[in-house]
């Protein structure tokens, strides 16, 4: 499989899939609040193969659209960096 093929497989419900319990009600109560701070880390959930990317003065993505770092514990998070640079 290339690395497209398996970037192109790569999809949000994937990448939920590696949150726990805990942080799915997490993400999903606050998706609508949630507020993005300049600097943290998130992955926009409708654009992966941006990876990784940092918050800036001027969001480029929709709350509901990002998931934040903080929003999940750092095992989680390095499981879906992981994932993302596959």
């Amino acid at each position: 499989m290339t690395t497209n093929t398996k970037k192109n497989a790569l999809n949000r419900e994937a990448i939920l899939k590696l949150l726990t319990d805990a942080e799915i009600s997490k993400v999903s109560s606050a998706e609508d609040a949630q507020r993005l701070v300049e600097g943290d880390e998130y992955i926009d959930l409708e654009d992966l193969e941006s990876g990784v990317q940092l918050v800036q003065a001027v969001p480029r993505v929709a709350p509901g659209r990002a998931l934040p770092r903080s929003a999940v514990a750092d095992e989680t998070w390095a499981k879906i960096v992981k994932a993302v640079a596959t």
